[in-house]
């Protein structure tokens, strides 16, 4: 048996906004066609002025059945956080891809990155963040977790659900 480590794992909190992680990159949801992975990706345009952001043009694709969506700007977009309800994505309101329920409630992640982040916060044993100077940055993703995730006693259970999570994607 390995000697236990003198140091803590470590986890500083980025500070990324509510938002970071659906609007950066491509959010993996379940396909409405053939229930399998797809992506949610930002559509490419002509036009450098396009916006950027929850206002971006989106396109879902699915590289199983060949499913492609476009989103036009203005469309509604719909940010929900938490609750027992299946997790949907912001902008075509189908279901995340990631996601997993757990006795204390649903774990839930946009991509990868996400993943990434919430194993690596609940993973530590000492979490920092900066001081919170600007009122904007204290509800923050870390700081919108629900307590059970932030939890000690809870840290194994909320880790297999992640690593369920991880092990569903694909290579």
């Amino acid at each position: 048996m390995p000697a236990p480590s003198s140091s803590p794992s470590r986890f500083r909190d980025p500070g990324h906004g509510k938002h970071h992680f659906a609007t950066a990159g491509s959010v993996l949801v379940r396909c409405p066609r053939c229930e399998r992975q797809a992506q949610v990706v930002t559509a490419t345009g002509d036009a450098e002025d396009t916006p950027s952001g929850p206002y971006a043009s989106r396109r879902l694709v699915c590289r199983h059945c060949g499913l492609s969506r476009q989103r036009r700007q203005g469309d509604r977009t719909a940010f929900h956080w938490g609750g027992t309800a299946v997790m949907r994505d912001p902008y075509f309101h189908v279901p995340l891809w990631l996601q997993t329920d757990t006795r204390h409630g649903r774990l839930w992640a946009y991509n990868p990155e996400h993943l990434d982040l919430l194993r690596r916060y609940v993973r530590a044993t000492l979490r920092e963040h900066d001081p919170w100077c600007e009122p904007w940055r204290k509800m923050g993703i870390i700081g919108r977790l629900p307590a059970w995730i932030k939890q000690a006693k809870n840290r194994d259970e909320v880790l297999r659900g992640l690593d369920r999570m991880r092990g569903s994607l694909m290579k």
